[in-house]
């Protein structure tokens, strides 16, 4: 199975890659116009989401949105032993290049918030199915902390191009409730 979920992990990093940005930009607006429009997003206070690079979903428009005031953003940083932990930046110089060069929030600009706080949890992925299952990069830091969240709801941000049919899931993988892509809403059963 590590060879299968290798595979699919790489043919859906490669077709998300070969997005232009323009449809990057594009199909992230509409992502984000869904994510903002649902009950999740609407009723969650705190609401953890990502800083996306190469070809993942770009999230940042949620930051500005008026669907947004009131609302606490925090961010995932990377830390020793593949854990990971949930910072809200105190402006524009609390960001520093990280773990795999993603931006990441600077602990001492930054407040930590704690897993069991979070409403909402917006994960990157980069291959998903119609059950909600998703895989990452590898890397397990998402696998590790979700179960430390909870209250939260948690989704995955996907471009269609990465559904497959059937996510070969491992014991320690964490399916999500929502994955929102450009075109629909996956609901988990």
């Amino acid at each position: 199975m590590k060879e299968e979920r290798q595979a699919l992990r790489k043919a859906k990093i490669q077709a998300r890659e070969s997005l232009q940005k323009n449809e990057i930009r594009e199909k992230s607006q509409q992502i984000a116009e869904r994510i903002l429009a649902s009950k999740e997003f609407q009723e969650a206070e705190k609401i953890m989401i990502y800083r996306g690079i190469g070809g993942e979903v770009r999230l940042d428009v949620l930051e500005t949105a008026k669907e947004s005031e009131g609302k606490q953003f925090l961010f995932p940083l990377c830390l020793p032993e593949r854990q990971m932990a949930a910072l809200a930046p105190k402006g524009d110089d609390a960001w520093t290049p990280g773990a795999y060069g993603i931006m990441e929030p600077v602990p001492a600009k930054s407040i930590l918030v704690e897993p069991e706080d979070i409403d909402l949890i917006i994960c990157p992925c980069t291959v998903f199915d119609e059950a909600c299952n998703r895989m990452g990069m590898g890397g397990g830091y998402y696998d590790r902390y979700l179960p430390k969240c909870r209250k939260a709801v948690v989704a995955a941000a996907a471009f269609e191009i990465q559904k497959a049919e059937a996510v070969p899931m491992e014991p320690w993988d964490r399916a999500v409730s929502l994955v929102f892509t450009e075109k629909k809403t996956y609901r988990k059963k």
